[in-house]
């Protein structure tokens, strides 16, 4: 036997293996094998991958290690092999060690045996801003080349990759190919959605706790304390992930235990005090929010807090249009580098019950957060996820809509014109 190497490989790196008969004597055969490590960044254009460059093949000889007494492979061995697989396939878009976070819809079609060849085959069907779906399909044939292939197991994983602080890289985008990859693209844009919807309805747990708190003029200044110190809690957290940008209207969410929560975010040219102060009138946000049917003021507690009814143009399940009761609470910056907070949550008013007209909505914890930048102001807005606006803020992470992009650049538009009235009169 003849064998030449002329290169290292290192963990990690990928190997392409291309293996052919040269020729068949009567008792034996010649073959060759030619080893090529992948080196090079091809395939990709303008920051995006063609999602060609990503596709993997391989195959694998089931041996009698790889199976149970009866001769059928172990299940455990085939996720295996189509772990590896896939993670060649996410390697190829982000040039880096993916690491595996979820598989889904794995499933057992059929049965292979001892000397059946597996046929394995991944490519990156989506790449999402910090994580990437790959879709593996491995199919079975056994040495009578007359017997047609059979398809036995498929599954979708999503891969992330990890910077030396555990925090998720952002990742190229993915191109995908006219046809049938155009329709893995969107198909795995709607496999997202569906993820996203399972787990933050899971994560609200509304039928557990009510998230609306009873109303107590005696109490309102915890009531009021409580509300502005909930929202910056929620504004101090730090693993808040970009999920999308669209004409510079950011998009975060974050999990935090049995929580996750969502900010959009942007940057205006306007003073952050006359920021403040028409952000905080909810009676004008319909003016530039298309989620705001109306809103009326029920009770001015004080200076800083106020209770409005608001009924929103978002449907619940039962076909009737959302109503809330919510208590808002503006402060002024305490010191230099604090925000103008502006915060939100439900709470109960005997004098204004649920009705027949509306579903009563809730929310647990959202609002304004202000910063001043010299001559710009960021404009943060947080929610802490609730039932209700699930579907609005899933399409927008998984991009199957852009209203929150559309929303908050009519914010944008709206503190403009408002001010240039200000300023003339």
């Amino acid at each position: 036997m003849d064998r030449h190497g002329s290169l290292l490989v290192s963990v990690g790196q990928v190997v392409n293996l291309k293996t052919k008969v040269n020729r068949a004597f009567n008792s034996s055969m010649e073959f060759s094998c030619m080893q090529i490590v992948e080196r090079s960044r091809e395939g990709e254009m303008n920051g995006e991958v063609l999602a060609q460059k990503t596709r993997v093949e391989s195959v694998e000889l089931v041996l009698p290690p790889h199976a149970n007494h009866q001769g059928n492979t172990f299940g455990g061995q085939i996720m295996a092999w189509m772990e590896n697989i896939a993670t060649i396939a996410a390697s190829r878009l982000c040039h880096a060690h993916p690491t595996l976070k979820v598989i889904e819809m794995f499933h057992f079609r059929g049965p292979s045996q001892v000397g059946d060849r597996l046929i394995l085959k991944a490519i990156v069907n989506n790449a999402f801003k910090d994580s990437m779906e790959v879709g593996v399909c491995v199919e079975a044939f056994c040495h009578d080349v007359g017997v047609p292939r059979r398809h036995i197991n498929s599954a979708f994983m999503t891969f992330v990759v990890l910077d030396e602080n555990n925090h998720t890289c952002i990742l190229p985008r993915i191109k995908p190919e006219t046809g049938d990859g155009e329709r893995r693209y969107r198909e795995a844009i709607a496999r997202r959605k569906i993820r996203l919807d399972r787990k933050y309805v899971i994560s609200c747990n509304q039928s557990e706790v009510p998230l609306s708190v009873p109303w107590d003029p005696c109490n309102q200044v915890y009531l009021s304390y409580n509300n502005v110190s909930a929202l910056k809690m929620l504004v101090s957290k730090t693993d808040w992930v970009l999920a999308s940008e669209i004409n510079k209207v950011h998009l975060y969410t974050l999990e935090d235990g049995k929580f996750l929560s969502f900010k959009v975010e942007i940057t205006v040219s306007i003073d952050a005090r006359q920021t403040f102060n028409l952000l905080s009138d909810m009676s004008r946000r319909s003016e530039w929010d298309r989620y705001y049917k109306e809103c009326q003021l029920l009770q001015e507690v004080d200076e800083d807090d106020a209770i409005y009814h608001v009924v929103s143009t978002v449907r619940s399940a039962d076909g009737k249009l959302q109503d809330f009761i919510i208590l808002a609470s503006r402060r002024p910056p305490c010191d230099v580098g604090d925000p103008y907070v502006v915060a939100f949550r439900s709470v109960s008013l005997p004098t204004h019950p649920p009705c027949e007209e509306y579903t009563r909505g809730e929310t647990l914890c959202s609002g304004f957060c202000i910063w001043s930048q010299g001559p710009r102001t960021k404009v943060s807005y947080y929610n802490q996820f609730t039932p209700g606006i699930v579907s609005q803020v899933t399409t927008n992470i998984s991009g199957l809509s852009s209203d929150f992009a559309t929303t908050y650049q009519a914010c944008e538009r709206f503190l403009i014109e408002n001010t240039k009235d200000s300023n003339q009169q």
